[in-house]
């Protein structure tokens, strides 16, 4: 199986995002599909030469994690962009967002804090699938943090190549202009 690249050049034009950084960051997220079916398909090879238990099988499969949830992170990134403005307060996630953090605002104000923590990585609004609790999660890198049995409903890349072109060290300023051109 390949996978292949989703186009996203609809969100050319966004609101706070410049072209070049955009452009950027849509050529990393192509790395990525790429370096996914290039290690899918040397896994595949070393299973077909008997080579399952390899040294190379397991630094692919290692490898495979990174590369596939950064392609999956991106895609799910970039799916959460294009709206015109901010979010509807009347739709049923601002009611949830409000049982389970006390309002909408605070809500807000803890996935900002969750996205500006120092380092690489993302940040991600979870739904869990036992409870149904919406919690805001931090992930180290693409492999790395992930929760469980948990739907992620909003990703935020807080890499540094997407924000760094347009904002330099200015996060605050990114976070603002990603929550106004959520979709």
């Amino acid at each position: 199986m390949s996978y292949q690249s989703q186009d996203y050049g609809y969100l050319l034009g966004m609101q706070g995002f410049s072209e070049a950084l955009l452009h950027n960051h849509f050529a990393l997220y192509n790395g990525y599909v790429r370096n996914t079916n290039k290690i899918a398909a040397s896994l595949e090879g070393l299973v077909a030469e008997g080579q399952v238990d390899s040294l190379d099988y397991a630094g692919l499969m290692r490898r495979l994690g990174r590369e596939y949830n950064g392609m999956r992170l991106h895609e799910l990134y970039f799916e959460n962009l294009g709206g015109q403005g901010r979010i509807s307060l009347d739709s049923p996630l601002v009611e949830k967002l409000a049982e389970d953090f006390g309002s909408y605002e605070a809500w807000e104000e803890d996935f900002k804090t969750t996205a500006s923590m120092r380092g690489i990585g993302w940040a991600v609004l979870y739904q869990d699938n036992n409870n149904g609790r919406l919690n805001n999660c931090w992930i180290d890198e693409h492999q790395v943090g992930h929760s469980l049995d948990r739907k992620p409903l909003l990703v935020l890349d807080a890499w540094e190549h997407s924000y760094m072109l347009d904002y330099g060290l200015r996060r605050p300023e990114y976070l603002e202009n990603f929550f106004k051109n959520i979709n």
